[in-house]
């Protein structure tokens, strides 16, 4: 009996410990401690995406007969996740995301992407890039350590141990969270004024000539083919945590206002049509506000020599309503 209890415990302490030694490198899933995971209803998350434009992928890229996925729209991957559904992106497929604000670099994560993976082990895989200008992209250095010896099937399971900087890592409701200073120091890009986030659907096939590579160059294994209309993979939404709004409400005709010129150098001038009054504020990318006054006069002159270069949010509030400018000093 004491030597059959022996090669019990002895078995099941074997087992945990190989399953410690075939864990990948990095976060589990979400529920287990030390997930990175986080959940859309997180006090963190402060906005959503507003607008989406999808380029849709193929069902299965090596039998293109079969179409293109099918599932979803364009607002299907805006608010919060799981209000909208999802769009599937299908095989290489992508979607650009922008927002009523700048996604700007903060402490920890500075957004999280969201997929519908039903159980955290069945996950369909996106790069991301980020653009400062909505023209140039960076992506974010993906890695995979999933083992590429045996594509993994149309149904198969991935170990999100395995994964790092790609989206689809957790189930559904929780969202895969990326940090903007992972991306310091790249020419053309502003990690503290981003205004587009790319998708990109990973196509899991091993075979090189439809595979899709991470950051060391290797083939990244996700459940393939599927070849569905929501094939590939499926965005519910993107959660924004360190972001500065500039969604505006124009004025009424009694209180248009201009300012000139943007970019500025050490002044700026404000015009409010038909002599109106508003309070203004001056806030920098990390919501602080720099300058603030009243501005009773059609024409305004405001010294601002103080000020760093770089991007501002000029917010005015009349009597009925209130609007926000993007300026840039230079």
């Amino acid at each position: 009996m004491r030597l059959t209890l022996f090669i019990t415990i002895s078995l099941l302490l074997i087992g945990k410990l190989d399953a410690q030694i075939l864990a990948g490198s990095y976060a589990p899933p979400a529920g287990q401690n030390g997930s990175t995971a986080i959940h859309k209803d997180s006090s963190i998350i402060v906005g959503w995406a507003t607008n989406a434009v999808i380029t849709r992928g193929w069902q299965d890229i090596t039998n293109t007969s079969l179409g293109k996925t099918t599932a979803g729209n364009n607002t299907s991957a805006t608010d919060i996740a799981g209000l909208n559904g999802i769009v599937s992106l299908g095989d290489g497929g992508s979607a650009i995301i922008t927002f009523n604000g700048l996604i700007t670099n903060g402490p920890g994560a500075d957004f999280a992407v969201y997929e519908n993976s039903f159980d955290g082990l069945f996950l369909e895989l996106a790069f991301v890039e980020v653009s400062s200008d909505g023209i140039n992209y960076y992506r974010f250095d993906a890695i995979s350590q999933t083992d590429t010896t045996v594509q993994v099937g149309s149904f198969g399971n991935v170990d999100a141990t395995n994964l790092y900087n790609l989206a689809g890592k957790y189930k559904a409701q929780y969202g895969t969270p990326f940090d903007l200073i992972e991306l310091d120091g790249i020419n053309g890009l502003d990690i503290n004024a981003i205004s587009h986030i790319k998708i990109i659907d990973v196509v899991g096939s091993k075979n090189p000539l439809y595979a899709s590579y991470d950051v060391n160059g290797r083939a990244v294994n996700d459940p393939f083919p599927t070849a569905f209309a929501t094939g590939g993979f499926d965005l519910d939404g993107i959660g924004v945590i360190n972001f500065v709004s500039t969604a505006v409400q124009e004025f009424s005709t009694e209180t248009i206002v201009n300012s000139y010129p943007n970019p500025f150098n050490n002044t700026l001038y404000i015009d409010l049509i038909n002599n109106a009054t508003a309070t203004y504020q001056l806030i920098n990318l990390n919501g602080q506000e720099v300058k603030n006054g009243i501005i009773n006069q059609q024409h305004t002159t405001l010294l601002v020599d103080e000020l760093k270069e770089g991007i501002y949010f000029l917010r005015l509030v009349g009597e009925h309503s209130t609007q926000t400018l993007k300026i840039i000093k230079k």
